[in-house]
């Protein structure tokens, strides 16, 4: 068979290849999917190979790529589909030998369906992609808020990317693909990543320790460590933490799955943990109420360099909140709740402004996804504030507490000392 045109197209560093319809039905793998991939930064292609109930992975070079297809097609496979970003081609080899071939502009299904989102339910059929063009089998996406005039939204962790933990909790399917019902939790993780890589790319070293605060389940954090090694080549050492000890010994046989060596969970109250290295960086999501700000008070104690806190349930201030002169403001319980949610994370961001970090209050995810979408993000500075600044930063701090008869707990641990 002559191969040329299928190597002009693999010259162009295709996303994805499926390679369906076995031609000889001896062979063990009914089919077999090679999707481009990054690993510790280096561009690789994952060989992914279906019996009828496992698959077995392998990772090879990019410029074993054209061997591999020769290898298995038409040999092995009478169908290729190669997806690229300039469109798709459709490879199908005939009965008596024939290499029949077709192509679809990228621009063409712009307005039916992303031509790399192929669903595996169909896929695993002998039809997969019609060599005369039907793509009935096309997932669409809708969700016009990922496109911007006609063009996809470039993600830190991009679709048709081999990631475990997206795999895992079933935001992409095992071949990299965004599923349907998750984009909205796709670009909530890619917009934490665009958060830190905003901070860390600026960062003195890129051997880094952080500690995770409240870990959970530990999504992000599995997410987080990723990208930080697997993508950005950082050398990090993570440690996961909290209070239940069934989600630590998860997380841990999660992470020994993963073969992600330096990640590690522990267990272990928030107030009182003490790290045995430098942290370089602590995060805290969703950690509740004044376990938010225990993890600040570590942090500011530590002298770390990065804090990444997305602040929950901030009851503390609620319970005590009161006015004369401002009533209005609480007279309404929905109306004190959001309020006094704001006033705790404004008083969070100060102090950090007080202690020598450059504090921000940034938007995590849109309120319709969620009320709780806020998040402080701090800096230590190279300089402290001068004195005059702290003093008024202080001020500012002590008019809101006695205003509104506020006595809250990182305030009081902070400015006692």
């Amino acid at each position: 068979m002559d191969y040329e045109q299928i190597f002009d197209v693999l010259s162009k560093k295709p996303n994805r290849l499926i390679l369906s319809s076995q031609s000889d039905k001896a062979y063990k793998y009914r089919k077999t999917v090679i999707t481009k991939t990054l690993i510790k930064g280096k561009e690789l292609y994952q060989i992914e190979r279906f019996t009828d109930k496992q698959a077995f992975h392998e990772n090879v070079e990019s410029d074993k790529l054209q061997s591999v297809v020769e290898e298995l097609f038409p040999d092995k496979y009478k169908q290729l589909n190669i997806f690229c970003e300039d469109g798709q081609y459709d490879y199908k080899c005939s009965k008596k030998g024939k290499l029949l071939s077709n192509y679809h502009k990228a621009k063409d299904k712009e307005n039916n369906a992303k031509l790399y989102n192929v669903s595996d339910e169909h896929s695993d059929k002998s039809g997969d992609l019609d060599i005369n063009g039907s793509y009935s089998n096309i997932i669409t996406h809708k969700d016009d808020s990922s496109l911007s005039h006609n063009r996809r939204k470039k993600y830190l962790l991009p679709e048709g990317t081999v990631i475990p933990p997206l795999v895992d909790l079933g935001i992409f399917t095992k071949e990299g693909k965004i599923v349907k019902s998750m984009y909205g939790k796709y670009r909530q993780i890619n917009r934490f990543l665009e958060l830190v890589e905003d901070v860390v790319k600026d960062y003195p070293s890129k051997d880094m320790h952080i500690v995770d605060f409240g870990c959970g389940k530990s999504y992000l954090t599995f997410i987080l460590y990723y990208y930080l090694v697997e993508i950005k080549g950082y050398n990090v050492h993570m440690t996961g933490l909290d209070l239940k000890e069934d989600v630590i010994e998860k997380c841990n046989e999660t992470a020994k799955k993963y073969c992600y060596d330096n990640l590690h969970f522990v267990l272990g109250d928030i107030n009182g943990y003490e790290p045995k290295e430098r942290v370089d960086m602590v995060v805290t999501l969703h950690a509740c109420d004044t376990a938010t700000d225990y993890a600040l008070y570590n942090a500011i104690n530590w002298n770390v360099g990065i804090i990444m806190s997305v602040p929950c349930c901030q009851k503390e201030v609620n319970s005590m909140i009161a006015t004369d002169d401002l009533s209005i403001l609480t007279k309404h319980g929905i109306i004190k709740e959001r309020i006094s949610a704001l006033m705790t994370d404004t008083i969070r961001s100060n102090v950090l402004e007080y202690c020598g970090y450059k504090s921000q209050i940034l938007e995590f995810v849109d309120y319709d996804s969620s009320p709780k979408n806020l998040l402080i993000r701090a800096v230590k500075r190279k300089n402290e504030l001068p004195a005059n600044k702290k003093q008024e930063t202080k001020k500012e701090i002590d008019n809101l507490c006695e205003e509104f008869h506020i006595s809250q707990t990182l305030y009081n641990k902070v400015f006692d000392k």
